[in-house]
């Protein structure tokens, strides 16, 4: 199964990268578009949950990084929300195969 990586900026400017066990993400996020934070987070952990299913059924199993992609999406959620930056802005920077 194709997998990649996506790399955001966050609302405080840092920048991280995820992984996803499919290009399923593409359908979800847009490089260069930005989301407001809650939308962002809720893009993620839908399209992680289709990539999540479509691993099962390619191989018996599920893919373990797809929910720690989530958790640490809504890790970084959580602390730019004790930060005040709750309404910000993430902005996909770019995909990687």
């Amino acid at each position: 199964m194709p997998e990649m990586l996506f790399e955001v900026r966050w609302p405080d400017g840092a920048l991280q990268t995820f992984y996803s066990p499919s290009l399923i993400v593409q359908e979800y996020l847009e490089a260069g578009r930005e989301y407001p934070l809650a939308d962002f987070v809720d893009r993620v952990r839908t399209a992680m949950g289709v990539a999540e299913v479509r691993v099962r059924a390619k191989y018996g199993m599920g893919c373990s990084m797809a929910p720690v992609a989530v958790a640490q999406v809504e890790a970084v959620q959580a602390e730019l929300a004790a930060a005040g930056l709750a309404d910000g802005a993430v902005r996909v920077e770019r995909f990687r195969t």
